[in-house]
């Protein structure tokens, strides 16, 4: 069961993690420099998705100088695999105990000094999510840029998806929102933006940094081995956004007997 977040704690930043130990302290050191000097409490929760290197060792020696930290590990992992992004942060999410989730990839390509900016903007703007957008920022080969705008186009024709770009792990919104993706299902992590609009959530999006990894290896692949799947799970998630009903409810009580006020006391018929 998630757990009840916690009403004083304002921001829990989740980061899934498979195989990245040579970046675990630097990250955690850029995570505390970017939230530290707010006025806010948060959390930053690493979940190790089956990693097969010291990625939890470290993150465990790291725990106790470090009372912001938290570490969740995804049980029944394949051997020598994650069970994957998607399935990681639902783990993640419902470990969270901030009233507002920030995400970001394990391997400092997201910078978490973008995070504050993207605190203010949900505020200001009254939104349900905050999405990160790289494109300014990005130097992709040209087969990788077709890719993005065919992608892109599909999104828009088949799911009314306008989000420029959707492929980044950066972003802040409410946990609200978090709780009811069906991150269950593999592949559902790159559909998390457009989700929270289907669900009648307000999404806004906002320039973020983009940076080389330095370390470790990426976990993504190219050509028809992504595309195919993609395009599954894109058909999927049109299934699902045509299905979706509204479930808020409220329970119906019987409504009170009318009862005599203490000025009227209850009138009573004489004794013959």
């Amino acid at each position: 069961m998630p757990e009840t977040p916690d009403s004083s704690l304002d921001l829990s930043v989740v980061a899934p993690a498979h195989n990245e130990a040579e970046n675990v302290h630097e990250l955690v050191r850029q995570v505390h420099a970017a939230l530290e000097p707010l006025p806010i409490r948060w959390e930053f929760v690493i979940v190790d998705d089956g990693s097969t290197d010291r990625t939890a060792e470290l993150v465990t020696s790291l725990l106790p100088d470090h009372p912001f930290l938290r570490l969740i590990s995804m049980r029944d992992t394949p051997p020598g695999k994650g069970n994957g992004q998607s399935a990681a942060f639902h783990a993640g999410f419902r470990a969270a105990r901030g009233n507002l989730i920030a995400v970001l990839d394990a391997d400092l390509q997201n910078d978490p000094a973008d995070i504050p900016a993207m605190l203010d903007l949900i505020a200001r703007t009254n939104a349900d999510m905050v999405q990160g957008d790289r494109s300014h920022a990005r130097k992709d080969s040209p087969i990788r840029r077709i890719g993005s705008i065919v992608g892109r186009l599909a999104r828009r024709w088949l799911l009314g998806d306008t989000i420029r770009d959707t492929g980044c792990s950066l972003r802040v919104f409410k946990r609200s929102f978090a709780l009811r993706l069906p991150l269950e299902f593999r592949g559902m992590h790159r559909f998390i933006p457009v989700s929270v609009a289907h669900m009648g959530g307000k999404v806004v999006e906002m320039p973020v940094n983009h940076r080389p990894r330095l370390a470790g290896t990426t976990k993504y692949g190219f050509g028809l081995g992504r595309a195919i799947p993609g395009l599954i799970d894109l058909l999927a998630v049109r299934y699902m956004r045509n299905r979706r009903r509204p479930t808020a409810s409220a329970e119906i009580t019987p409504a009170r007997h009318h009862q005599p006020s203490n000025h009227e006391p209850p009138r009573r018929e004489p004794v013959a």
